[in-house]
């Protein structure tokens, strides 16, 4: 062991060993390459990741050498520090060989969303300069072989190493996980065979390269505002947001997380995969959601903890044999992703036994997590509230015109900075200036904080309807709508209005079984809110339109609104 890594993995010892968030007194000066080789001295016969639907069961030991032969592999076919891999795959379990072998080449991972299609990862591969591009057959009515081969015609007829895009000059190589031989592309296995060709002592040298502040990965955001962004996150923001997050939990080597949640999210990425190896933990993932995958996965594995955005846990609390099932090992997780209901967290707590459940707030731009409530909150915050702020991260809510603090329980824009928040967008100056200001990263989100530091979202500053000159949140008319028994899940949006400048507009998805008009929501509604808070249309629906990582979409419900009414939205983004 060299010095350098030595002096990485006593700084990783004196934090992880302190799971208390109140005397967690440093952040880690570390790689995610000597995270990984420490873990694996430290819980050498743990579990590392468990899948009950596929034939991988890894210890921590067995998984580092697993890695160190990936990145010789991609090594030898000329992968060099600072050189871009996106990975184009749902949770296979070489997506974890990938992230991990990259980060000790000091390679950086570009994540890309399943669902993308044709121009999207056209579009990803280039603004990302991509270098070498990891990939699964596809999914769903998805072929990405067809995709790929539509956008780099030149793979046809040729082999690995030997053709050249005109339309992604910097992507040289293509890596088909599930070993297809296909014109130009590498199959996954024969990178272990590429391996041989590589000395542990060049693995060695090009891991003490890389440097906790160098950037470990590229994570492009929805794209729900124009074209997506890449943030640029160093091995520094997401290890050490990880530990905080994991404390919040109070995770060890005793945990088992059923990761539910896509890897390419930071979500995934960050909260699950590398929160596990922070502090011994293990992870049970399914390769897609799916109520019932999750459902008997926690079952088989006895997982303790349970990750997911509010739609996943409703799906799983409404299988129709939900309660046949015995959740008794399950104890925390995190709910995030879009704002929670309150209600559907006191059923996650009464009903799927995880009594130390925690909600986090962040974005991808902050690593992700800024704020995060802990299992020794009240059962009453951890509903209600998004939690303090992470130790180390500093947040405050202001006035999105004045830029001045909002006194306590004001809302206003939710700012924060601190270790987590990326060095800013690949290649998009300008729009990390809009974001990033003085240190600050601006979320464009709703919030407001009490006298003791616990946040609340309210929603987007986009999301705010001015009714008649009345600032109304959706959140507000969302949380109490939730209160009625036949409504399973509801979102509200603003849509145009002559008179009044703007009007609410209400989506309701049933309960299954259950019917309901609007006159009933409308009555509902009328009688428990002012009447300018009563949404003038409602319009029940049989599912709502969300990413790949389970969020629903707002700007398509204002879009599906707009049609539904014979409006034109300016800007509906």
């Amino acid at each position: 062991m060299n010095a350098k890594q030595a002096f990485r993995i006593t700084q990783y010892n004196l934090a992880s060993d302190t799971q208390d968030l109140k005397t967690t007194k440093e952040l880690m000066e570390i790689t995610i390459g000597d995270l990984l080789n420490d873990a694996a001295a430290r819980y050498r016969d743990r579990n590392f990741a468990v899948y009950s639907d596929v034939p991988f069961r890894v210890t921590y030991y067995e998984f580092l050498k697993k890695v160190n032969k990936i990145a010789k592999g991609l090594i030898k076919i000329g992968v060099k520090k600072g050189d871009h891999i996106a990975i184009w795959a749902t949770n296979y379990p070489e997506w974890l060989l990938t992230m991990f072998a990259s980060a000790k080449i000091g390679a950086v991972l570009v994540t890309v969303n399943t669902n993308y299609k044709t121009s999207e990862i056209e579009y990803i591969l280039k603004q990302s300069d991509t270098y070498t591009l990891v990939m699964i057959n596809g999914i769903k009515e998805l072929n990405y072989n067809e995709i790929i081969q539509k956008i780099v015609p030149e793979l046809k007829g040729s082999k690995p190493g030997e053709w050249k895009s005109k339309k992604l000059p910097e992507l040289r190589n293509i890596i088909n996980i599930n070993n297809e031989n296909i014109d130009g592309i590498i199959p996954w296995n024969q990178l272990y065979q590429l391996a041989e060709d590589v000395s542990d002592e060049e693995l060695e040298r090009r891991e003490r390269a890389v440097d906790p502040h160098d950037i470990a990965s590229i994570q492009y955001t929805s794209g729900t505002t124009g074209f997506p962004k890449g943030a640029m996150l160093t091995h520094y923001n997401i290890i050490n947001n990880a530990l905080l997050v994991g404390n919040c939990m109070k995770f060890s080597e005793e945990d088992i997380l059923c990761v539910t949640v896509q890897f390419f999210h930071c979500f995934g990425i960050v909260c699950s995969v590398l929160a596990c190896v922070t502090h011994g933990s293990s992870m049970a993932p399914v390769e897609h959601f799916n109520p019932r995958a999750v459902i008997d996965t926690v079952i088989k594995e006895k997982c303790t903890a349970l990750y997911g955005v509010p739609t996943m846990f409703i799906s799983i609390l409404s299988q129709p044999d939900f309660k046949e099932y015995n959740f008794s090992s399950l104890r925390t997780g995190i709910m995030a992703g879009s704002i929670c209901p309150s209600k559907l967290m006191r059923q996650t707590v009464d009903e799927l036994n995880m009594r130390e459940i925690t909600i986090a707030y962040g974005q991808t731009e902050a690593g992700p997590v800024c704020t995060q409530t802990t299992t020794s909150d009240s059962q009453e915050l951890r509903v209600s509230t998004v939690g303090r702020a992470l130790p180390f991260v500093e947040c405050k809510i202001v006035d999105p015109k004045t830029g001045l603090e909002c006194p306590p329980n004001v809302p206003g824009e939710f700012i924060a900075k601190g270790f987590g928040v990326m060095k800013g967008y690949y290649n998009m100056p300008e729009a990390t200036a809009r974001t990033i200001k003085h240190g600050w990263l601006h979320t464009g989100d709703l919030a407001t904080c009490d006298e003791n530091g616990y946040y609340m979202i309210t929603g987007r500053i986009k999301d705010m309807v001015i009714r008649g000159g009345e600032n109304i949140y959706p959140r507000e008319i969302e949380e109490f709508l939730y209160t009625h028994p036949k409504i399973s899940e509801v979102q509200v949006v603003g849509v145009p209005s002559e008179k009044y400048g703007e009007e609410l507009f209400a989506y309701i998805l049933p309960v299954d079984g259950e019917t309901i008009s609007e006159d009933e929501v409308r009555e509902f509604a009328s009688q428990n809110l002012a009447q300018y808070k009563t949404p003038r249309y409602i319009k029940t629906i049989q599912q709502f339109p969300m990413t790949a990582s389970g969020k629903i979409q707002k700007y398509k419900l204002r879009e599906m609104a707009a049609i539904e009414l014979g409006l034109v939205m300016a800007d509906s983004k």
